[in-house]
């Protein structure tokens, strides 16, 4: 597994010079701000290899001068930022019912963001939409050539053959199609192909709830339900990309039981609703619903807490995360309500008394949490080293 941020240490003549410029721009966007000295002190790197590293993002308009900073005697040190403009990312999300697309600056700051309808989920269609959203969004931020680090596409899993394929929330087309050798050909650009829960949990690891947290799980409301897993500030993908499919896990229910999915999740929300007339595809319209107490929508939230506590609980002893974190395309009022109503079991690795932050957390990203996800997934490939050392 990838070591965390304090034990990832840059590498000399033996490792590569991109490791190297991950690794300090990857404690400058830690820090905030930095100096030299203590950018070699936490990496390993020599001064003289920090500098000349420094000197190539300066030139690159990666980081920029922020000032000096008092560290002991003699001249104060000089500080170290990002540079916000320096670099811009792509962020697109593929939806069965529509594509959402951001572009995020290198600090992680929203400048752009649009929502297209698809007319049908086919691979045309959808292809045409990712294009023309593209150019939209880019054009609207203001992304100058040379300065796109790279382009990330999430979609609902899984991915490949699996035996759940045909799940409602997830989409066919790829059943004979690479998606990234496809996305890379169509935008002429490389691409990060990642399911829509682990571009959303990166996505609060970069500018949410989660900053600051190395190990957590973010339990994603998208089309259906998943789970996106960061250990030690890595993914954990699985051998196939499909690590997190907790929707498809079975769990007790007021019905005997279920598949989570068909408890917990804004499907089985609408399905509930629909059952007693009522018709909310929106957060919005589900917000309002709840702020009305709709009765309809208070008992899908009492038929849910079994299920969702099962697997808060699977979760918390197989990953033994620093928090579950809750979020995406679902209102906030409900989020809440839900984790204000799941008991916190003491038969769970979580129950200690050293806690520093809350077992149960709820996202702070929002309905474009995985579309802004996508666009974090670029910016922590270029600011997060895979290889690991151990300083000496």
């Amino acid at each position: 597994m990838a070591a965390s941020l304090d034990t990832i240490v840059g590498a000399n003549a033996e490792r590569s010079r991109s490791h190297n410029r991950q690794v300090v721009l990857g404690r400058v966007r830690a820090a905030g701000e930095i100096g030299r000295a203590e950018i070699a002190r936490l990496s390993g790197l020599s001064t003289q290899a920090v500098s000349n590293i420094i000197a190539e993002l300066l030139s690159d308009g990666l980081i920029k001068e922020t000032g000096r900073r008092a560290v002991g005697r003699g001249l104060p040190a000089l500080q170290y930022g990002l540079n916000a403009k320096g670099g811009f990312a792509l962020g697109i999300e593929i939806r069965p019912d529509a594509v959402f697309a951001a572009v995020l600056d290198l600090c992680g700051n929203t400048l752009a963001s649009k929502r297209q309808s698809l007319n049908a989920p086919t691979l045309s269609d959808v292809t045409e939409t990712v294009l023309r959203v593209r150019n939209e969004v880019q054009a609207k931020a203001g992304v100058r050539a040379g300065t796109s680090l790279g382009i990330g596409i999430v979609m609902p899993g899984p991915f490949g053959e699996t035996g759940i394929r045909g799940n409602r929330s997830g989409l066919d087309i790829w059943d004979d199609v690479i998606p990234s050798t496809w996305f890379a050909n169509a935008l002429q650009s490389p691409v990060i192909i990642e399911n829509d829960a682990n571009a959303a949990a990166i996505a609060e690891h970069i500018s949410g709830v989660a900053r600051g947290l190395q190990s957590f799980a973010y339990l994603y409301f998208g089309s259906g339900l998943g789970l996106g897993l960061v250990h030690k500030g890595q993914l954990i993908e699985g051998a196939f990309g499909n690590a997190g499919e907790i929707g498809h896990i079975p769990v007790p229910s007021i019905k005997g039981t279920v598949l989570l999915e068909d408890a917990v999740s804004r499907l089985s929300l609408q399905k509930h609703l629909n059952a007693e007339g009522i018709e909310a595809t929106s957060v919005h319209q589900m917000s309002e619903l709840h702020r009305k107490g709709n009765e309809a929508l208070q008992d899908w939230l009492d038929r849910a807490v079994e299920p969702l506590e099962a697997a808060l609980t699977i979760v918390e002893n197989m990953f033994d995360p620093e928090a579950v974190i809750l979020g995406g395309a679902m209102p906030d009022s409900v989020i809440n309500r839900l984790i204000e109503a799941v008991d916190q079991p003491e038969r769970s690795v979580a129950h200690r008394s050293d806690r520093v932050v809350e077992r149960f957390l709820r996202g702070t990203s929002g309905r474009m949490t995985a579309t802004l996800g996508a666009a974090a997934l670029v910016i922590h490939q270029a600011t997060t080293p895979r290889i690991s050392a151990t300083v000496q």
